[in-house]
């Protein structure tokens, strides 16, 4: 990459705080202007997608953009990212979410420190955050083979919908789950169910990348037909 360590470090902590800054802080406001849990749960979907498309478009050049452990662990299995960079890359991103949820209670004057009471697990949960990571990295890898320039659209659109067809309204993020683990608000989850999730977005990440590395493996090429020595 053309960018430092430091400062690839410097744009995963800053995206993944704008990240979860917004998740959190949307959740706040739309809970505060209505009691009507699908107008709350739009308020906070669409700023979550909008920020996506602002937050890959201007980082993703610095550091990837990756804001999300999955999604880095996913590099460095393809061997794209060092295993020391990826574990710096992981540890920037849980602190930049931490960050940016303390962030979110301090704009909205709430407790800086607080405790989810929120439950969130289940199998349908479950499922439902292995699905939405599974389709996010696969967007993220199909986006990159053929539309690169396409992937904030992409993935704030795929963040989009998955907030509305996941049980689990799409997480997707494990550096999110713990982030959100710290808010006693709309979007927080409670701490004991973050494992949960965390082994889910893994295993549906991790799934993403095998079938994307057959679906899109390149074809073998027809042999070259034998050519007789001495023939024309």
């Amino acid at each position: 990459m053309a960018f430092d360590l430091r400062r690839r470090l410097a744009a995963e902590f800053l995206g993944t705080a704008i990240l979860v800054a917004t998740v959190v802080g949307s959740g706040i406001m739309a809970d505060s202007l209505s009691q009507d849990v699908a107008v709350s749960l739009l308020g906070n979907t669409i700023p979550t997608g909008a920020i996506l498309v602002v937050l890959i478009s201007i980082l993703g050049p610095i550091s990837g953009a990756h804001f999300n452990p999955a999604v880095t662990m996913v590099f460095a299995t393809r061997r794209e990212l060092e295993a020391s960079a990826a574990a710096l890359y992981v540890l920037t991103q849980i602190a930049g979410g931490i960050a940016g949820t303390l962030v979110a209670h301090a704009m909205f004057d709430h407790d800086l420190f607080q405790m989810s009471q929120t439950i969130r697990t289940g199998g349908g949960q479950w499922i439902a955050e292995t699905v939405a990571t599974f389709g996010l990295v696969f967007t993220i890898l199909a986006g990159l083979r053929f539309r690169s320039d396409a992937i904030p659209w992409l993935v704030g659109l795929y963040i989009t919908a998955a907030y509305w067809f996941t049980a689990s309204t799409s997480f997707a993020n494990p550096a999110v789950a713990i982030a959100r683990a710290f808010s006693n608000t709309f979007a927080g989850i409670r701490p004991m169910d973050v494992p949960g999730f965390i082994v889910a977005e893994i295993l549906g990440a991790l799934v993403a990348t095998a079938v994307v590395g057959w679906l899109l493996a390149d074809r073998n090429p027809s042999p070259s037909p034998i050519k007789l020595k001495g023939a024309e």
